[in-house]
């Protein structure tokens, strides 16, 4: 049982701030990612994404994208603006391509992060770049698709941690029912 007077060490939670997206497509697709990497919330801004969430689900086009239904277990927090980010304990990591950011292959993650991405057609406002506490890039000829850059960095989180170690379990846990691959001894 653990000390009561000892300061208890915080567990690791990743959690994806979308600013402004405009395409729920994209945003069901870094839910799936989100799934896969094990993030707790998704939190998204502006009104594009509910409007054009509204109209999308009437024709069933997400549940296509989300194919793990993510978004079952991992709660999706609409703010009206980035201030309203829960900080407590979470450093506020922006993803984004800025002259003088980290790039990912350098970026040590911090265990507890909030990792902010914007727009499709636009970039994180330069006030919530002056407020964070680290901004990296993911080094590309061009920029990315939303989607693809959170699973890039969520991957990079992965790969540099303690859980990246792997085993067999793991895959079988991983994989789906048209996965039974195994080597040859």
């Amino acid at each position: 049982m653990p000390d009561p007077e000892q300061p208890q060490k915080p567990q690791d939670e990743a959690n994806i701030v979308l600013i402004n997206p405009k395409n729920p497509i994209n945003v069901a697709a870094v839910l799936r990612a989100s799934g896969c990497y094990r993030v707790e919330k998704l939190y998204y801004t502006g009104r594009r994404y509910p409007q054009a969430l509204q109209h999308q689900q009437g024709h069933g086009q997400l549940k296509h994208v989300d194919t793990n239904n993510a978004q079952a277990h991992i709660a999706s927090i609409g703010l009206a603006d980035i201030a309203e980010l829960p900080r407590a304990e979470h450093a506020m990591v922006c993803v984004e391509l800025v002259e003088g950011a980290t790039a990912l292959p350098q970026f040590v993650h911090p265990p507890r992060a909030h990792y902010l991405f914007g727009p499709e057609d636009g970039s994180i406002p330069q006030s919530v770049i002056d407020q964070a506490d680290a901004v990296v890039y993911v080094p590309t000829h061009g920029c990315m698709n939303l989607a693809a850059s959170v699973n890039v960095l969520l991957y990079d989180r992965l790969a540099k941690s303690a859980a990246a170690s792997g085993s067999d379990a793991q895959i079988r846990a991983s994989r789906d029912n048209n996965n039974r691959l195994k080597l040859k001894p």
